[in-house]
């Protein structure tokens, strides 16, 4: 095989996709920053893309005016998913930047052209034939769904011509999450990616690691369907309004009784100490023991600054619980509320009519504007990064100029639950910092050469000049 040859074979191996949008992009919102308007205009080129911005960069913006440009290239309605009480919020920043967008609820509600936002929880409602596209906001959801309704989204909008996801954890766990974004895009399947990318641990049915010399080949293969920006500087543009101010993470340990539920040795003799287990059973064990001493914990650093706005993650409706005992004053939005509950509570906070909220990351860790506070809580953890880092940047987000104080009470028990959300976090940059590199790569539309012009004749080896 030839030199040319071979370089023909790798080519036709190599796996882009190919843009299916605008060939010409119309203005988009002046009130855009660099960044945004470089993105905006590669998610509309590329027809369906996916836009994977840091927090406070503005992804809501982009979205919004994608969403304009599709309505006005199609004259027919786009439809935009978002988390529970974020359609409310869209729709406000709609009207800041002069953009034709509606929160509805309902089928009956969408008449002619324009942007419309609902919640994921409605998506049954309403026929994707009559929309010429969707957005995805905060798209990383689709992993917290069950498969089932994962396939639904997937196959939902397949035909729909023009698709954009967004989010600032994409893949937060590992890289092969990668592909439920592929495939609501159409780029390729899930499956298709991890065969060909990914290397099945036989060691662990449920992971997948990336082939050693398929690292930049896949890197830039999701370059051509998406950007990766955790500042404007990885794009090439002045990161100035983008610095975030310091952030204190206080971690307060509680001792737990290691004495009470110590259980039995297998000849039958009383342990003197209880051994903790990661299990789910043992977790959820451990912080029974332990919620009083965690929930005080947090009532009194409430209390300590009356005056600040509080945000108070739990995981579990009995720490809820614990705390609203303590914190009396504080709304509560928990899972089993009605969604209009629920939606009425979270925009009291956002507003500033509530001051304190509890509630779980699940509920409202994503997509919620939340600047205004500089103090959050955790009084329990999960295993989930995601989780955590989303309810951590709802107040940590570009945007904020305070300081930020995040405090997480937790109990000796729990160790292992913050070093595998530690591990998984710094996981979670070295994936970003790939990313990052490899679109920063795609985004350069026009490359510098530099000429050469030798100045000394170069001399050859002899056994070459012979």
């Amino acid at each position: 095989m030839s030199l040319a040859e071979y370089h023909e074979l790798i080519a036709r191996k190599r796996v882009t996709f190919e843009p299916r949008g605008l060939s010409n992009v119309p203005s988009l919102n002046s009130a855009m920053f660099p960044h945004q308007h470089h993105s905006t205009e590669f998610a509309l080129r590329t027809g369906c893309a996916a836009l994977f911005l840091d927090t406070g960069l503005g992804k809501s913006l982009c979205a919004l005016d994608w969403g304009r440009v599709i309505v006005e290239e199609t004259n027919k309605p786009v439809l935009m998913l978002a988390p529970l009480a974020v359609a409310g919020q869209h729709e406000r920043e709609s009207v800041k930047f002069g953009i034709d967008a509606k929160a509805i609820r309902e089928a009956d509600e969408v008449g002619g052209p324009r942007v419309y936002i609902t919640n994921y929880d409605r998506l049954d409602r309403f026929d994707a034939s009559q929309f010429g596209g969707v957005i995805l906001d905060e798209s990383s959801i689709i992993k917290s769904f069950t498969g089932q309704t994962t396939r639904r989204l997937i196959e939902t909008f397949r035909k729909t011509p023009y698709r954009l996801a967004c989010t600032a954890t994409p893949a937060p766990n590992d890289h092969a999450e990668l592909g439920q974004h592929s495939e609501f895009l159409g780029a390729l399947s899930q499956s298709q990616m991890l065969v060909r990318w990914f290397l099945h641990d036989s060691a662990d049915t449920g992971t997948w690691r990336m082939k050693g010399h398929a690292v930049e080949d896949f890197w830039n293969w999701v370059a051509s369907w998406a950007r990766c920006v955790s500042k404007p500087s990885d794009l090439g543009f002045s990161d100035d309004g983008f610095i975030l101010p310091p952030m204190t993470m206080t971690k307060h340990v509680v001792e737990a009784d290691r004495t009470t539920l110590a259980g039995e040795e297998k000849d039958g003799q009383a342990k003197l100490f209880r051994m903790p287990e990661t299990s789910a059973t043992s977790i959820h064990r451990e912080k029974r023991l332990t919620i009083e001493a965690r929930a005080d914990k947090i009532a009194a650093l409430v209390a300590a600054e009356p005056n600040e706005p509080w945000v108070i993650w739990c995981d579990t409706d009995y720490e809820a619980d614990a705390l609203t005992d303590r914190i009396q004053h504080a709304v509560e939005v928990r899972g089993s509320m009605r969604p209009d509950v629920k939606e009425e509570r979270i925009t009291a906070f956002s507003t500033g009519a509530a001051q304190i909220i509890i509630t779980k990351p699940s509920v409202a860790g994503f997509g919620l504007n939340w600047q205004h506070c500089a103090r959050m809580a955790f009084v329990g953890l999960s295993f989930s990064y995601e989780s955590f880092y989303q309810a951590v940047r709802r107040c940590y987000r570009f945007g904020q100029s305070r300081p930020v104080q995040v405090h997480v009470a937790m109990a000796d028990t729990e160790a292992a639950i913050w070093d595998v959300v530690s591990r998984k976090a710094g996981d979670h940059d070295a994936m970003k910092a790939q990313m990052v590199a490899a679109m920063s790569r795609a985004s350069r539309s026009v490359s510098e050469i530099e000429d050469y012009t030798p100045i000394q004749k170069a001399k050859l080896p002899a056994w070459i000049a012979a």
